[in-house]
């Protein structure tokens, strides 16, 4: 996925004002952490002034911070408070359920969609499988430890390898089955597989005799999360060969949903006599 929509033109009936706000917004990432006025002006194609009125409003409202040495620009801190909001609003999980359900249907599996949280993966939404719940208590809160199996793994395969490192780097890991991997450098090992493969597979690493195949969720250039499928692994025959293309599908439609949530418009009440 591209940082921002390919389609930079304003959609028909938006204000284009806001809507060259917004992309402004969303050209900030890891990567990209900072913009200066000329930077915006020809990323965009617009002209310098209207970039710094762009930039000088958004920081005006807090969504941006100017750095007075270099009169670069920042996410400011308008947005953690939009984002802890986001957090509680239920809003991630009505969109994602969707692609869960559809997923559920097309495997039989337990689907999982995850975010990273500290040294672990937490579970933010979930449907059980066809052959009833992995757990006694519900999925949705669990939190699954980096190191040891599929849903992680695949999240911090794709981590900046300086920051992966920080993570593993000199921390007790627990051992979980015989199968759980402790060994930093046998775990960079498969994290360089897993972003080869663009999936992660793993059997009874943290619970004993279940399969997981799972693969990364990016916001834009960024790993945001992960989506998992799991059972028991006799569910698995043949390993998770047949469940990748649909798998690698549910993940894009989540993107997407993610990215550019459906829209729906009210229908005109139609007129009566």
């Amino acid at each position: 996925m591209t940082a921002h929509p390919a389609d930079r033109r304003t959609p028909a009936g938006a204000l284009q004002t806001v809507d060259r706000a917004l992309l402004v917004l969303l050209a900030f990432e890891r990567s990209r952490p900072d913009w200066g006025v000329t930077e915006i002006a020809g990323e965009f194609g617009w002209d310098t002034s209207v970039a710094q009125r762009l930039l000088s409003t958004l920081a005006g409202r807090g969504f941006l911070v100017s750095d007075p040495a270099t009169r670069r620009y920042r996410i400011g801190p308008a947005a953690l408070r939009l984002g802890r909001l986001w957090e509680r609003s239920g809003t991630l999980e009505m969109l994602a359920e969707p692609v869960l359900q559809e997923l559920r249907a097309a495997t039989g599996d337990t689907v999982l969609f995850c975010l990273p949280d500290s040294f672990h993966m937490r579970c933010v939404a979930a449907v059980e499988g066809e052959e009833g719940p992995l757990r006694y208590y519900p999925l949705v809160g669990e939190l699954y430890p980096a190191h040891a199996g599929a849903t992680s793994k695949s999240f911090y395969a794709f981590l900046p390898d300086e920051q992966r490192h920080r993570l593993f780097r000199g921390r007790p890991m627990a051992r979980f089955t015989e199968r759980t991997v402790t060994d930093p450098d046998e775990l960079e090992r498969e994290f360089r597989t897993v972003r080869a493969n663009g999936h992660a597979w793993t059997v009874g690493e943290y619970d004993a005799g279940i399969g997981t195949v799972a693969m990364p969720v990016f916001l834009g250039s960024e790993p945001y999360g992960s989506l998992s499928l799991g059972g028991p692994g006799e569910r698995f025959p043949q390993g998770p060969e047949d469940r990748l293309d649909v798998l690698r599908r549910a993940v894009r439609l989540l993107e997407q949903r993610l990215t550019q949530p459906p829209q729906h418009h009210r229908r005109p009440r139609s007129r009566t006599a």
